[in-house]
């Protein structure tokens, strides 16, 4: 089995006493698009940074088609990187921003302009060509980074939050535009980013990290659903985690005395508990009924009241009051809430099925 493109074996960075990257693990085939996310100070850039060359690892090897690159200098890594400021040059015209990177490699002026020119075209920046960085958009900026950083045609790109510094309108739409540009590329996408619907949204595989280490790599689906742990399961999504004591099994479901009750659960497939074993529950909020109870199953039940209502576009999100100053999340639909108006203190029933909660490993 051929090698993957990028390989990251055991890979760490210490500065003096400081840890920020502890000997982490990561592969990235051809052609893929892998998103690596984390809260701020987890280490996700400082690994990027690595992989361009712009910091040496300490520790490990990094890989690039099979050949250890760890003493390659940036320029001669051919990993391109787009910053989250763009760092483009402002005293620079569009087509000589994207020109650079083939300046550097000494190709000949005609080269240069054909190729530049190829790609505003493909990014829809022919036109502007002639024109200052400061005159375009902040969209226009992005299109024509990336436009630099591909101009050299390499075997994979390297983002850092190219998108935070854009309004949410054109992050979404540039969200779509570097999906589909990877998509008809096939270039292997390296990107960093702390926000979850960047990632989930663009990225064939999401690697999460935090403190320094990779806490799951898996597809957006497969983080979101089953969490590596408990780490994962607070940091993605809008997830509800519920502390109990395993009881006994009921035939159905193994049972978990909590807070909330008894409540029901899928038994853990190539995990053994025993009763009096401690049990972390993760609830999707998005998987909650309120009002009647879902058909088949085993069901869980509690009685809450509102607290509030958070109303993001098509998703409304209810914050309930389940005692003791805890918060548990119901996550649906705008339009299946239309018919139904909520106001603070209500009472409100919620369900679940036991198939629809995630029994988390051991720490």
């Amino acid at each position: 089995m051929a090698e993957p493109l990028l390989v990251l074996d055991k890979v760490a960075k210490h500065y003096g006493e400081i840890t920020a990257v502890h000997g982490i693990d990561l592969e990235i085939a051809r052609g893929e698009f892998v998103a690596i996310m984390g809260p701020s100070g987890c280490g996700k850039t400082t690994t990027l940074r690595m992989i361009a060359g712009l910091e040496a690892p300490s520790e490990g090897e990094i890989r690039l088609n099979g050949e250890r690159v760890n003493e390659r200098k940036p320029w001669q890594r051919d990993t391109p990187m787009v910053w989250q400021s763009l760092a483009l040059f402002p005293y620079m015209s569009v087509l000589r921003n994207v020109e650079f990177g083939l300046k550097m490699r000494n190709q000949s002026a005609k080269t240069r302009r054909e190729k530049a020119m190829g790609w505003l075209e493909r990014m829809g920046l022919a036109a502007h060509a002639g024109r200052n960085i400061t005159q375009l958009s902040g969209g226009e900026r992005q299109r024509v980074a990336i436009a630099r950083a591909l101009v050299t045609e390499p075997e994979i790109l390297l983002l850092d939050e190219p998108l935070s510094a854009l309004d949410a309108h054109l992050r979404i739409r540039m969200q779509s535009e570097i999906t589909q540009l990877q998509r008809q590329l096939g270039i292997t996408f390296a990107y960093v980013t702390h926000n979850q619907s960047e990632a989930f949204a663009m990225a064939s595989r999401v690697a999460i990290m935090n403190g320094g280490r990779i806490q799951q790599v898996g597809s957006p689906r497969e983080v979101y659903r089953t969490p590596a742990n408990r780490f994962v399961a607070e940091f993605i999504g809008a997830n509800n985690i519920v502390d109990g004591t395993l009881r006994g099994n009921d035939g159905e479901a193994i049972l978990i005395e909590t807070g909330l009750g008894q409540l029901r659960a899928p038994a853990p497939i190539g995990r053994s508990y025993s009763p009096g074993d401690k049990i972390a529950l993760v609830i999707s909020a998005d998987r909650v009924a309120i009002g009647a109870a879902p058909k088949g199953g085993a069901i869980n039940h509690l009685e809450a009241s509102l607290i509030s209502e958070e109303f993001i576009g098509s998703v409304v999100t209810l914050h309930l009051d389940i005692g003791g100053e805890r918060v548990f999340r119901v996550q649906k639909q705008a339009h299946e809430l239309d018919a139904t108006a909520f106001t603070p203190g209500q009472k409100i029933s919620a369900f679940w099925r036991a198939e629809d909660m995630f029994v988390l490993p051991a720490d």
